[in-house]
């Protein structure tokens, strides 16, 4: 019983630290997915709220929404966004590493596989973020100021609830799980495999190491997922109703048609806004995961 009890618990292990490092690295990188939120949705044509581009850059958009709204408006959507990784991250990294190596042990896989990572990776991302899709929507409803100010994460699912339906906490499914199949297929093998290229020939298994592997997998992840990311961010910020009143704003009916419009009216380059503010969070943000991750990892429980 003791050794059954020992062996449930490690297998927990990679849920339960994939959802504490998530947490963590979500809660210090938000006020640049903020801005990287602001940035994406400006410049559409079809939607007046937003055509005008009233910020140049990271940088200046950061300053903007400090100055005109406020410095806790940076953090608007923190509560939706922490339990999204509480959800997302726990089930996204905890199926990741555990799949791993069950397949790793059935196989006797003496070495990394890429191709078993890449699956492994597609399969919990993609998983993983149909499911936390509600949480994703409030998020981008609070940070986008589509929703009254001060409303709370429960109060916004509330009013999307009410008036979208359950079809409206998830728009803008298809396109969260294909970017984070994507970010996840790209993010964690190229982790994997720059961490055990670089304890092979450079450094030993150790912060340094962690910290080159993740800014590699940061950047690869942020330059596949990008465009994805534009389309899922301008499909969840709509309000699906009923009634639209005539020239209020178009509602897109797929992420096909949202990229289609997107690259019609402002051009391909439109697919990669918010880039540098993306890779800019992602960056940060696979460092602060993977250095917690990995120093929860050498904890005994």
């Amino acid at each position: 019983m003791e050794d059954q009890r020992m062996e449930w618990n490690y297998n927990l292990r990679p849920y339960l630290f994939g959802g504490v490092a998530s947490c963590v690295a979500e809660i210090v990188t938000f006020p640049i997915d903020t801005t990287k939120t602001r940035l994406q949705l400006q410049g559409q044509v079809i939607d007046p709220r937003f055509t005008k581009l009233k910020y140049q850059g990271m940088g200046h958009c950061l300053c903007a929404v400090v100055k005109d709204e406020g410095i806790t408006s940076i953090y608007r959507g923190l509560a939706p966004a922490v339990v999204r990784q509480a959800v997302y991250g726990t089930i996204k990294y905890g199926l990741y590493y555990s799949v791993k190596d069950i397949f790793s042990d059935v196989f006797n896989l003496q070495r990394e596989s890429h191709l078993l990572n890449l699956g492994c990776a597609i399969f919990a991302g993609s998983i993983s973020s149909a499911i936390a899709t509600p949480t994703d929507v409030i998020k981008i409803r609070m940070q986008a100021r589509t929703v009254a100010a001060g409303s709370t994460m429960l109060g916004v699912a509330r009013d999307i609830y009410t008036k979208e339906g359950v079809s409206g906490l998830y728009r803008g499914v298809c396109p969260t799980a294909q970017r984070c199949a994507l970010v996840a297929g790209v993010q964690l093998p190229v982790y994997d495999w720059c961490k055990a290229l670089l304890v092979e020939h450079v450094f030993q298994d150790g912060a340094v190491c962690h910290l080159c592997s993740s800014v590699v997998a940061g950047l690869a992840a942020a330059i596949a997922s990008n465009p994805i990311d534009v389309i899922r961010t301008r499909l969840m910020y709509q309000r699906k109703l009923l009634t639209i009143k005539p020239g209020q704003y178009q509602i897109y009916e797929s992420s096909l048609q949202c990229g289609l419009n997107t690259i019609r009216t402002e051009g391909v380059a439109a697919l990669y806004k918010g880039f540098i503010p993306a890779f800019s969070r992602m960056g940060p943000w696979n460092i602060v995961f993977f250095l917690v991750y990995e120093k929860l990892k050498t904890l005994k429980f």
